[in-house]
């Protein structure tokens, strides 16, 4: 199924990530949606409750993969973000995001980067790196224009 764009000013899918602090999960997961989709789809990621900065595991195990998300910040989460996305990710905030009618939401239970080091963080990482490659073969299936 293609998600229809409901922000207007694109005709992209979009999707937003959210986890508590915005510092592992939902960054590894927008960085990958951004390669791997080639720019074809609008990602957002944000947080319920901020962290100061990006996990440094997290960074490190994003930077084995050739992707680099050492500038990234944690945005706090916003009624803006979610109403301009089409698909809501949560991993791990619950109640924390609004809910909106028309939103495909999805919760991926993944276990929490904050605190290990990148020896625990990679299985997270590549556990991500499955579930959005099947995320972008939702989103954009091959051949959608003659199907």
């Amino acid at each position: 199924m293609v998600a229809e764009p409901t922000s207007g000013t694109t005709d992209k899918p979009s999707v937003l990530f959210v986890c508590v602090h915005n510092a592992g999960r939902s960054q590894m997961a927008a960085a990958y949606l951004t390669h791997l989709s080639g720019g074809r789809i609008e990602v957002r990621s944000a947080g319920s409750a901020p962290a100061d900065a990006v996990n440094p595991a997290a960074v490190e195990a994003m930077a084995e993969e050739g992707i680099d998300i050492s500038a990234q910040t944690p945005k706090i989460l916003t009624d803006t973000a979610v109403q301009d996305s089409d698909v809501v990710i949560t991993m791990g905030c619950g109640d924390a995001c609004p809910f909106y009618p028309g939103k495909r939401y999805e919760d991926w239970v993944l276990e929490d980067p904050a605190g290990k080091g990148v020896a625990a963080v990679r299985p997270i990482r590549d556990e991500i790196r499955a579930r959005i490659q099947a995320l972008i073969a939702e989103l954009l299936p091959a051949g959608t224009a003659t199907s």
